[in-house]
């Protein structure tokens, strides 16, 4: 944004009136600009017309994901923050020939009220994520959606059955589902590469907030380029402060926000043993953590979930850690000097991997081991998953309907913390059977003006 342009005259260029060409907003002449590429012809068919829900941080990673497809058209641009708006220009008109006709929302829900928007890309905090992609959905627009879908159990579970009844096309942001390594290991573990699998253990070494953290007593002036009653959008009233900004490791340690590291690094991690073991609903699941509060997320948690066992597999349970903690080692590795990771431990052996690497144990025994045949075809990238999807109504392996039960299946965890009990899971009625007071955090309460 040109940082010359007055609050009120933002307001009324954008949400107010019904939004502004990004254009006008960005103050750089033609002439300063460098010579654009020229765009592939595209038939009407190809074209799709997207529409940005948070247009800074992840919101310009997402960006660029899609547009080195020629069909992609940026026409709306929208954000809290009028600051940063400049940066997805300048990457939307050096994309292609042609200044960015884009016009700008301070608002999403004014956003979708927009009738030439195809497809919606969801890039803020946790806690607008399923209330923007379901809106959407309900509007028939295919949706990408960082992750975690949702911001609460009741969230997943709403997420997940509109997009089965809304028929679109929907992705969650685990961009390492895309990858090889992935591949592999479900192929082994499908294989039975090391035997049946009875435990999984998942970690990430991120940490949370120290004990005795509290909301800050100060409370500044909202910046003047900040709608901050938007940026809180359905969460609970609360002055404006900046810590509670600075990226989703800051706004996720909140549970006003975020889930924390399980929350967040969970969707990347524990998509792995759902894809690899087909898992869903669990039976039970139990939390404990470095302190409860009503306010952070602790500084290291661990939780643990009982999955059934179904006709392909034996009964499992899945164990999560972080902030420093991990599982035992098994023999002839070290998991402290991995940072994330996820280990399976069969009858015959044991998998352990992360993004990019996988090792199977002890090395003696698998030394001469022949992997089984590549199965699963290679992505064709996970933005193009999503793009395809939107033009053909092909699959897309991180749809909403899968994504939206991993998201619930992590998010019991962060119930079972808060509420300090084992619980046993209804899934039919969404419900900790005999716990009603998990219920308000399998279902959270929104502000005033704010509705799923």
């Amino acid at each position: 944004m040109n940082h010359r342009t007055n609050r009120r005259e933002f307001l009324r260029r954008t949400a107010i009136t019904g939004a502004g060409v990004c254009l006008a907003a960005s103050g750089m002449a033609a002439e300063q600009k460098p010579a654009p590429k020229p765009r592939p012809s595209v038939p009407p068919s190809e074209r799709i017309n997207i529409g940005l829900v948070g247009s800074g941080g992840r919101g310009r990673a997402n960006l660029g994901g899609v547009l080195g497809d020629p069909g992609v058209n940026i026409v709306a641009l929208c954000d809290v923050n009028e600051s940063a708006f400049g940066g997805a220009i300048k990457a939307v008109e050096a994309a292609w020939e042609g200044p960015c006709k884009a016009r700008c929302y301070s608002d999403w829900r004014k956003m979708l009220e927009q009738k030439d928007i195809d497809a919606v890309i969801v890039s803020t905090p946790d806690h607008h994520h399923a209330l923007a992609s379901v809106a959407a959905m309900e509007l028939g627009k295919h949706v990408y959606c960082e992750k975690p879908v949702a911001h609460s159990v009741h969230e997943a579970r709403t997420v997940r059955e509109t997009y089965n009844r809304a028929k679109v096309a929907t992705q969650m942001g685990t961009q390492i589902h895309a990858g090889d390594t992935y591949r592999r290991v479900v192929e082994l573990i499908r294989a039975k590469a090391i035997g049946e699998v009875k435990e999984v253990h998942v970690w990430c070494t991120r940490v949370g907030r120290p004990e005795g953290t509290t909301r800050p007593a100060e409370t500044p002036e909202v910046p003047k380029n900040l709608d901050w009653d938007l940026w809180l959008g359905p969460a609970p009233e609360r002055p404006y402060h900046p810590s509670y900004l600075g990226g989703c490791t800051v706004w996720e340690q909140w549970w006003d926000f975020g889930n924390g590291c399980l929350g967040d690094m969970g969707s990347h991690l524990i998509d792995l043993p759902f894809w690899a073991l087909d898992l869903r609903q669990p039976t039970t699941v139990e939390a404990e953590g470095a302190y409860r509060s009503d306010e952070t997320y602790p500084q290291w948690l661990t939780a643990r979930w009982e999955h059934p066992a179904t006709p392909k597999r034996p009964g499992l349970t899945l164990t999560w850690y972080d902030g420093g903690k991990f599982p035992p080692s098994p023999p002839g590795i070290d998991l402290t000097k991995w940072g994330i990771g996820v280990l399976f431990v069969g009858e015959n052996g044991y998998l352990v991997a992360d993004y990019g690497k996988r090792v199977l144990l002890p090395e003696d025994k698998f030394k001469d081991f022949t992997p089984p045949a590549e199965s699963i075809p290679k992505s064709a990238g996970h933005y193009r998953e999503w793009l395809n999807g939107c033009r053909t109504g092909g699959p897309t392996l991180c749809n909403f309907d899968y994504s939206g039960m991993l998201v619930e299946h992590n998010l019991l965890g962060a119930v079972a913390f808060r509420v300090g009990k084992k619980l046993t899971w209804d899934a039919e009625n969404m419900q900790a059977a005999g716990c009603p007071e998990a219920d308000r955090y399998i279902r959270r309460p929104y502000r005033k003006g704010w509705t799923i």
